[in-house]
């Protein structure tokens, strides 16, 4: 598969480590799930680069998810963040986003779905450290914008349109700025809880500021044995 997927590897770097003008990120170790979603709107038009969908048009869904398995299974390690040239307060602000989120503008905490760590979490919600600022400005806007969709529900483009051009700025500095844990893997799938025990509906645990939003993606082919 590494041979047959050199064609992704000229503009995402060798190993799909990301591209060095931070436009074409690293796809290495990002969840399959994402990456075969990732794929699927490229092909179907939910996301527009001439290019990519020019390459994915006369593949298959189940050839596509051989490709999301493979850079999936990459195991490699993070380049140091650059540096970001942006004043302690816009940092603190982005922080503020990404951990806890803004309540009084609807806002959930990025962690509160994309990981504690901020690394993604399987099969479908990817990390958001190890990327450039200009990318997540870029996808951010692309969001905003309608140009970037996903399946419904589209929590993302609901996120973007409710970021302030100026917490979209600190967000993404902060992000891009911030070093990637010691494991930098995607966390595993949770668990779902216990609907009832004994009898009895199980008790609620204690609501918390921030919550995983539900949104959309496309089944998963049925899973197979690696060739």
């Amino acid at each position: 598969m590494a041979q047959r997927t050199l064609a992704c590897t000229l503009c995402h770097g060798a190993q799909g480590r990301a591209g060095p003008d931070g436009y074409y990120p690293r796809i290495a170790g990002k969840p399959e799930g994402y990456l075969y979603n990732q794929l699927l709107n490229f092909r179907e038009g939910r996301r527009h680069y001439g290019l990519m969908t020019g390459l994915l048009d006369p593949l298959s869904d189940a050839y596509l998810f051989d490709i999301a398995r493979h850079f999936a299974a990459l195991d490699l390690p993070y380049p140091p963040p650059r540096p970001v040239p942006a004043a302690p307060e816009v940092l603190q602000r982005g922080r503020q986003l990404a951990l806890h989120g803004d309540t009084a503008q609807g806002l959930p905490a990025c962690a509160s779905c994309h990981g504690k760590t901020l690394t993604g979490q399987q099969p479908n919600v990817p990390g958001l450290l190890g990327l450039s600022r200009d990318y997540l400005n870029a996808q951010l806007g692309a969001w905003r914008t309608g140009q970037r969709r996903a399946h419904a529900p589209d929590c993302m483009a609901d996120i973007a349109r409710r970021l302030a051009p100026e917490d979209l700025g600190a967000l993404t500095a902060w992000l891009a700025s911030e070093a990637l844990p010691a494991d930098p893997k995607p966390a595993a799938q949770a668990a779902a809880t216990p609907a009832r025990r004994g009898g009895r509906r199980a008790a609620s645990p204690p609501p918390v500021q921030a919550q995983a939003m539900r949104c959309g993606s496309a089944p998963l082919p049925p899973a197979k044995a690696p060739a």
